[in-house]
């Protein structure tokens, strides 16, 4: 415990210092004075001088300073309020909402209650200076988002100067699928767009155009199978259709960026009775300014692709989920290398059905939601649907992934990370456990050395799809359902 110490003469409240010696330091009095070297000493009462403190080398220039400003008279108040001196004057705490943060309000602090953060203002943004991590607490529902069908995934995004918009890939044409605006709180209908089986949506930009891609399963009236990217009129303020792609049974879009060229890799599921066909990755042309084919990669009833870059290498994972007789069959991992994607790695799946990549730290991780275990030449196991999902991380030595965690599942179809505070979590599309689709979804918590550690599981219907969103008011999740025409929107409460 600290001792309480009472000086037998108190520090004078006017010092002159002409003429004067001081003794600083003394370690012992029977050692004599303070041995060190003394650069400089600053008078500052009330306040921290660290940022007054000479760094100067040369000794001879460090002498004793007394600053400027504590030099002047204090400043007389209005009133009689007590004496303030002037460097206490222009100290400043704002307490609401973020005020600007301008040359005029540099130096000035600002106290957020909400998140019960102290900022200071650098002349041109607020730095943090304490801020309270948060920690998830639990999770409650906030909003039932009826949607037009069974919702097959869904796609969370948001358009600059416009607003956060989702849109849900919907099973049922007529009505088609439908994208909400965020208003007031709550996801409200904002335009519907005919779809054809729908089975998820692709946000992404190039330069200053803004696209949603669809992946339609199924053929349209007049016997045609497209999947539509469509182009956001700013004019207009809703999305039209810009380019029609013939695709096969799609699944899924993905687009990313290489070497500042763009591509769009679509998965195609199956052609007719045929799982073994070809998946497609687009090339952007700006001279045309249409997709054209780049290259085509062999799948097997593919699900779904996923890009990462890790340093300077790109790579594009693909979901592999059946070959005609087997569930149990490789999904591979490509690597950017000379213009084209090539085999990096080939990972046994059963039924894959999503790739996840994530990071913590400086570690990669690819987790993968196997979603059943079927094969027609063995016997047939107990429970076809709860089956492990696996964690993978790079091995930067072996130069490739590793399996990291089994995690048991419940026919996965997908994975969503995402990040509360210092805390890491992986959410779980569980959607069926061999005897009913009202099954729980899980959020795991990443717990370092143990791994990902179940935190909370979540009551879901044929759960499809996780993403994860963020406002000023606060972190949701939202699940889509391919059992009902019920999705959901979950707050994520922290403290």
């Amino acid at each position: 415990l600290p001792v309480p110490r009472v000086l037998e003469t108190p520090f004078p409240a006017s010092l002159s210092v002409r003429r004067a010696n001081f003794y600083l330091g003394n370690r012992q009095r029977r050692k004599g004075v303070f041995t060190g070297l003394l650069r400089q000493l600053v008078l500052l009462p009330g306040a921290d001088a660290t940022p007054q403190i000479c760094t100067t080398m040369n000794v001879k220039v460090a002498t004793l300073s007394v600053p400027t400003i504590l030099q002047d008279v204090p400043v007389k108040p209005a009133s009689n309020e007590v004496l303030k001196y002037p460097y206490e004057t222009d100290t400043k705490v704002t307490l609401g909402s973020r005020p600007r943060c301008t040359k005029q309000e540099k130096a000035q602090f600002w106290f957020n209650a909400s998140r019960r953060g102290l900022y200071l203002c650098n002349g041109s943004t607020w730095v943090s200076m304490l801020e309270v991590k948060h920690r998830l607490d639990y999770v409650e529902e906030y909003q039932n988002l009826v949607t037009n069908s069974e919702t097959m995934g869904i796609e969370v995004f948001t358009i600059p100067t416009v607003g956060l918009f989702a849109a849900t890939a919907n099973r049922i044409t007529p009505p088609g699928s439908a994208i909400y605006k965020w208003t007031d709180g709550k996801f409200v209908p904002y335009q519907n767009i005919p779809t054809y089986q729908a089975q998820s949506w692709k946000y992404f930009t190039i330069g200053k155009k803004i696209f949603l891609a669809v992946a339609n399963f199924e053929q349209n009236e007049r016997g045609q199978e497209f999947s539509v990217i469509y182009k956001w009129s700013h004019r207009k303020a809703k999305f039209i259709t810009y380019q029609r792609i013939t695709t096969h049974s799609a699944r899924d879009w993905e687009a990313f960026v290489i070497e500042g060229e763009a591509f769009l890799a679509v998965v195609n599921h199956r052609e007719g009775n045929n799982h073994n066909v070809d998946s497609v990755i687009y090339r952007w042309n700006a001279r045309t300014g249409l997709f054209e084919t780049n290259q085509t990669i062999p799948t097997s009833g593919a699900y779904d692709w996923e890009f990462f870059t890790i340093g300077p290498y790109s790579f594009l994972a693909v979901a592999n989920t059946f070959n005609g007789t087997s569930t149990k069959i490789y999904s591979h991992i490509y690597i950017w290398l000379s213009g084209s994607f090539q085999l990096f790695q080939s990972i046994l799946t059963f039924g894959a059905a999503d790739w996840e990549v994530f990071r913590i730290g400086d570690r990669v991780f690819l987790a993968v939601a196997n979603s059943h275990s079927y094969d027609s030449g063995m016997p047939a196991p107990s429970n076809f649907y709860a089956i492990n999902s696996s964690i993978y991380e790079l091995n930067i030595t072996a130069q490739m992934f590793v399996k990291f965690q089994d995690l048991l599942t419940y026919s996965a179809l997908d994975w969503e990370f995402f990040s509360v505070g210092d805390d890491s979590f992986l959410v779980v599309a569980n959607s069926f456990d061999g005897f009913t689709f009202s099954v729980n979804s899980v959020i795991y918590r990443w717990q370092g050395y143990e791994g990902f550690v179940a935190a909370h599981h979540l009551p879901t219907v044929g759960c499809r799809d996780w993403e994860v969103f963020h406002t000023a008011e606060g972190s949701y999740l939202l699940y889509s359902s391919a059992r009902e025409p019920l999705s959901k929107v979950l707050k994520l409460k922290t403290t």
